[in-house]
Order: structure tokens, then C-alpha cells, then sequence
């Protein structure tokens, strides 16, 4: 039996009743896609196989790139034959009402939404950002995969409105900077350019490691992965948010310091040159 907000239902919905929601049992992506065609697919799908292998959810012979794929844009193609937009791929594990769950066997749900934005966009409006103290993200490999288990992401996103702030900064319970509420970190000095280590908590990110990969081949600039304070944020040239479906997104203000956003913009070019090509 099931009360749902006063409502008595002899079965329980399919949805009150996967681990996703009960206990977080999931995984997901987010993917940006361009005139039906996936952005970064490849890296997508093993970072998605990665993390069922870590939470040891079964992967049937099924899920291969070709078939998420197709699934993806019979999904898309059912709003718009050249669609622009985001994908949440989530895939939970199917039965248990316990923590012990009675199968590894997964579901896959394809969630996909429009938008009119197609490259990468500078965003050139007030972003203001500050840190977020409250919780704490653990340093460990868990914390590293794109679960439903996101309440620090959540509470942090209510501080933030509620200070009036774009996005917090958060720390790992080493008191080192790991991401921010929805997406990587990186800070630019001179031409050094700097993000948390993988050990730090932060994140797997597909956009991240793409950002790595391209600074390596640049002439002028240098990448550095290593764990860094909260007292580097105000010394730095430049602060990013960076995720799959923004890309970069510049820090204008952190705690009353402005900072600019010329080597984002660089970096945001090349990665719409990139995916042109693609």
C-alpha cells in the first residue's frame, strides 16, 4: 500500500519503486547533443560502463555504443528530426526494496530536452560565485562517478540562491578545493592553468578531461592537475566552471575580485572548432 500525498494506491509506481529512488542506486549522464549527432559520445559511454562497473551493476551484452546510440536519437527524433539539446541517460539498478538488492540487472532511462543553442557560448553576463562550506565532499572514488546521490549538490544550489550567487565553489573533507555545484573547476595564473586531481573528489568529468587533453597540445599554455587551497581562487586570473553542456562558463566576480575570461574564450573556441569538424 502507498500513500502518495494523501492519494491510497494498492501497487506502487514503477518510479516510487527503482533503487534510483529509493536508495540512489543509479548512475547518469548528461549529454550535449547538435543536429541529432552526440557530443563526445565515446567518452560518455566508457565513463557510463566505468561507473556500472564500480557499483558492480550488471551490463548486459545489449548495451553497446551502437545501441544507446540509436536509442538516443529514436528518442530525440521524436521532438524535433534535427535536434538540439541535452540527454540524461540514466541507468538504475532494477529490484530490492532493502539495500541488499535482490538483482544487479539495470534500466536504462532516456530523458531528452530542446534547446536553440547549438556551439559553445561566452557567457558574458555577472557570474558570481563564492564558496560553500557547509558539507563537504568526500575524497574518494565514489564521489568521483555521476550518481543520484547529489544532496550536497542540491543544498548547495539553495545557498546560492538564496546569497544571490551563481554557483558555490565546494571543498572535499581535506579542506581542498574539488568542483563547483555542477561541473569541474580550473583556475588560470599567467599561463598556467590548474585543476583539482581526480583524488580530490572532483568529478570525472567528460568536458574536464577534454580541456586537459586540448591545453596539452597548446603551444602558450600549461595544464597542472594537483589539489590547491581556497586561498589560490582570489590570486588567479581566471576562474571556470566546466561541463558537457556549457562547456566553459567564466567566474566574473569572486568574492568582490573580478577576474577576466581571455584564455576561456581561447579555449572555448577550439572546442567549438573541434566538434565543427567532428
Amino acid at each position: 500500500m502507498i500513500n502518495y500525498n494523501g492519494n491510497f494506491k494498492d501497487q506502487p509506481l514503477d518510479h516510487f519503486n527503482n533503487r534510483g529512488f529509493l536508495f540512489g542506486d543509479s548512475v547518469f549522464e548528461t549529454i550535449k547533443v547538435i543536429d541529432n549527432k552526440i557530443i563526445y559520445w565515446e567518452e560518455h559511454y566508457l565513463r557510463l560502463m566505468s561507473s556500472m562497473r564500480i557499483l558492480r551493476i550488471q551490463i548486459p551484452s545489449l548495451y553497446t555504443p551502437d545501441f544507446f546510440e540509436e536509442e538516443i536519437r529514436k528518442t530525440n527524433l521524436k521532438i524535433d528530426s534535427f535536434f538540439n539539446g541535452r540527454v540524461r541517460l540514466t541507468i538504475f539498478r532494477t529490484k530490492g526494496e532493502v539495500y541488499r538488492p535482490d538483482s544487479n540487472e539495470p534500466i536504462f532511462v532516456i530523458n531528452s530536452k530542446k534547446t536553440d543553442q547549438k556551439l559553445f557560448n561566452v557567457n558574458l553576463q555577472s557570474y558570481k560565485v563564492d564558496l560553500f562550506k557547509d558539507y563537504l565532499i568526500q575524497s574518494n572514488l565514489i564521489s568521483n562517478l555521476k550518481t543520484n546521490n547529489r544532496v550536497v549538490n542540491v543544498i548547495g544550489s539553495i545557498y546560492a540562491k538564496e546569497n544571490d550567487l551563481e554557483n558555490c565553489i565546494l571543498l572535499n573533507d581535506q579542506k581542498f578545493v574539488a568542483q563547483f555545484l555542477n561541473g569541474n573547476i580550473f583556475i588560470v595564473k599567467d599561463s598556467l592553468v590548474k585543476t583539482p586531481t581526480i583524488s580530490s573528489g572532483c568529478l570525472n568529468g567528460v568536458m574536464r578531461n577534454k580541456i586537459i587533453e586540448l591545453i596539452n597540445k597548446l603551444p602558450n599554455l600549461e595544464i597542472e592537475e594537483k589539489n590547491f587551497s581556497p586561498y589560490e581562487l582570489i590570486s588567479s586570473d581566471e576562474i571556470w566552471v566546466s561541463n558537457s553542456i556549457s562547456g566553459i562558463i567564466p567566474v566574473t566576480e569572486y568574492r568582490k575580485k573580478l577576474f577576466s575570461n581571455k584564455v576561456a574564450i581561447t579555449i572555448l573556441n577550439y572546442l567549438n572548432k573541434q566538434i565543427i569538424k567532428s
